[in-house]
């Protein structure tokens, strides 16, 4: 056991170290550990102190913490029979110790012990924050109930993790396993990068032609630019039915979730899981998450119509008044026709503009200029897949994180983008400790020779992960806990999506959008053509969004089995936000990961992606004022934002920004709804 490399936390990771053998005996070896470290916080003698207790909490499990984010991270990367079959014997282990601390009376009891003590009342902010949040937390995790309500409540929590992870990796599989080659005479419409993508694909599986897959990448193309409708048909419901299919089913496991995470409110007193999960997010329950939803409804709806009469409209001057209703497989199809008649305006001309490896220098060349950062990349790191490169951030001459980039999808690799910490640095007076992170997507492959050319689409992807990433880099906290993007859901895409803003401005793109082979800047006319495009089709954009949101809030909040079938009620319930009438075996919810796919995830609180919106639309409005590289706004960010992880309530941290309440105007002016 002493060479398992999964039992110290290590900075440099021995990646190449690390086989599914040496998981389940690390993990054990490691919640025993735990377990000591827990114990001797309940049976401390004499008084409570900040070390014996705080600190002691907020350092609990902190290496099986590691291990485990580690062993995810792996499974959700490189995954394989043996490592999934490993991740999947330790969740129970790792799920019931969980629970058993966040719901102990005994852990309890000394923390309000702790808590009325002189020591506790000279607490720093950030401690003071810490022990008010953990307090708050144990009575929300249920340390009050008693122990046959624990016991409950410690199945139900194993059970979510189970399977929630179940319904990732069923999809993940699903996802997978489907393919569609089609020769020359099928592939009409789509554009140079993705037949290139598509012939190296069927080439490396020793095949002639193109192979499609259900990847973002791919089946967007097929969507947006195939001129055949029964291919298209095809592959929408090849996507749409994903995870439904014999052994991969995730429609019952969906029931059961749902039916766990109602009696979990329940058990905690609370009238539903929306109302448990809010009540510590900005939103602070259900009603006003609903409600905010329901005013950006009413807000998007008649420009939403006017949308669809147009594109209806515009497929009638195409193909004759006899043209049929659109269908869902048409929308993307029919859209980017109409933005390139209406802007003369094809996002594919943007590709060769948008070389992966200089949309990333000009991204590290902006946090320079607003952050006052230095990004470098470092070789000889030991990583987990060839693909995967290196970087390090410095801040006034010291490192401050050091992180990993995978950018493009595999067959063993999970679909979607996502930053991750693997190990968070606290703050020790004037010094704070450096962070690892990375950032994964699945974004367009490199085919050939020639770089991975992205869509814009793309672009705003990296930016996103970098700020999550940059929550972390600049995070300097004294308490583990609250590092970094450990903050309210609805508060934690703030700095992620207002790094996507800096994609749009003219300045900020002459410094890396140059086409890959002539090194010339976007021209000024398919600039012009790509903002007036920008707008193009947002209410449509907008209502998408609220309806994954309002499906969330609909199935946490008003559901139950009497309902019926939940396929029929999800598609009931975002029918409404779509544009065309939705196929009867329409199983979008069978594969929605960020609900489903772990205990929590953003059950209950898609909507924050809106919510984070409003948040970052107004907040880049001071940037706008002040100049987008004002070292000064960019210092107040860092300040007000970044810095201060969850160590500040997030809406005191908003107003001493900006200097005010948000403004939820501002996200629809800059989507172009106000009239």
């Amino acid at each position: 056991m002493s060479e398992n490399p999964l039992l110290e936390i290590r900075y440099d990771i021995p990646f190449d170290e690390i086989q599914p053998q040496h998981i389940e005996p690390a993990i054990q070896t490691l919640l025993a550990r735990a377990e000591e470290e827990f114990q001797a916080i309940l049976k401390v003698e004499g008084p409570r102190t900040f070390e014996n207790t705080l600190l002691a909490l907020d350092r609990l499990g902190e290496t099986l913490g590691y291990a485990f984010t580690l062993v995810a991270h792996l499974e959700s990367v490189v995954s394989s029979p043996e490592l999934r079959a490993a991740y999947n014997a330790i969740i129970p282990s790792i799920s019931a110790f969980s629970t058993r601390v966040q719901i102990s009376a005994e852990l309890y009891e000394a923390l309000k012990a702790f808590a009325a003590t002189p020591e506790a009342a000279q607490l720093s902010p950030d401690w003071a924050r810490f022990l008010k949040l953990r307090l708050d937390e144990f009575r929300r995790q249920g340390a009050d109930l008693p122990p046959d309500k624990k016991a409950r409540l410690e199945a139900l929590n194993t059970r979510l993790s189970e399977i929630t992870t179940q319904f990732e990796q069923n999809l993940t599989d699903s996802t997978a396993d489907w393919e569609l080659y089609l020769d020359e005479t099928q592939v009409a419409g789509l554009p140079r990068s993705a037949l290139e993508a598509a012939r190296q694909s069927a080439r490396s599986r020793g095949r002639e032609g193109y192979r499609f897959t259900l990847q973002q990448p791919s089946f967007l193309a097929i969507q947006t630019y195939l001129d055949d409708p029964a291919i298209r048909k095809q592959v929408y419901l090849a996507y749409y039915t994903r995870a439904t299919e014999p052994g991969r089913d995730n429609r019952p496991l969906i029931d059961e979730i749902l039916a766990l995470r109602r009696e979990k409110a329940a058990l905690l007193g609370y009238a539903n899981f929306a109302d448990y999960v809010l009540e510590n997010r900005m939103a602070g329950k259900a009603e006003t998450a609903l409600r905010f939803e329901q005013d950006l409804r009413a807000a998007y709806e008649p420009y939403f119509h006017k949308e669809i009469e147009a594109l209806q409209a515009f497929r009638r001057e195409m193909e004759g008044p006899q043209a049929p209703p659109l269908a869902p497989w048409d929308i993307a199809y029919y859209a980017e026709k109409q933005r390139k008649a209406l802007y003369d305006f094809d996002e594919e001309e943007l590709r060769p503009y948008f070389a992966l490896p200089r949309v990333l220098e000009g991204l590290f060349e902006i946090v320079r200029r607003v952050f006052g950062l230095e990004v470098l990349e470092v070789e000889g790191i030991k990583t987990w897949h060839p693909e995967v490169k290196t970087y390090e951030i410095y801040r006034k001459g010291q490192r401050i994180c050091r992180f990993f980039t995978d950018w493009h999808p595999r067959e063993n690799k999970r679909g979607g983008a996502w930053m991750n910490s693997l190990i968070r640095g606290v703050r020790s007076g004037e010094t704070t400790e450096p962070h690892l992170g990375l950032m994964c997507g699945n974004l367009t492959p490199p085919v050939g020779n020639q770089p991975a050319l992205l869509t814009h689409r793309e672009v705003e992807t990296v930016f996103h992960e970098f700020g999550h990433l940059l929550h972390l880099a600049l995070s300097s906290v004294e308490a583990r806990s609250l590092v970094g993007t450990q903050v309210a859901r609805d508060f934690v895409e703030l700095p992620s999506q207002i790094m996507e803003n800096w994609c749009w401005e003219r300045e900020a793109l002459d410094l890396f959008a140059r086409h890959y082979l002539t090194g010339e800047p976007i021209p000024d006319a398919l600039f012009e053509k790509m903002l007036r495009a920008r707008n193009y089709w947002a209410a449509n954009l907008g209502m998408r969004q609220l309806s994954f949101g309002m499906l969330d809030l609909a199935l946490h909040v008003h559901y139950t089995p009497s309902d019926g079938d939940v396929m029929q009620y999800a598609r009931q319930v975002m029918q409404p936000f779509v544009p065309a009438p939705l196929p009867e075996d329409y199983a979008f919810v069978a594969g929605f990961a960020h609900l489903f796919g772990h205990p929590v995830g953003y059950a209950a609180g898609y909507y924050s992606y809106k919510w984070s919106e409003v948040l970052d639309a107004d907040a880049f409005s001071r940037f706008k004022t002040e100049g987008i590289f004002n070292r000064q706004t960019g210092e107040d960010f860092i300040t007000h934002i970044l810095s201060k992880g969850n160590a500040v309530d997030p809406a005191e941290l908003f107003r001493r920004f900006l200097g005010r309440d948000p403004d939820s105007k501002a996200l629809l002016a800059r989507s172009g709804l106000l009239d």
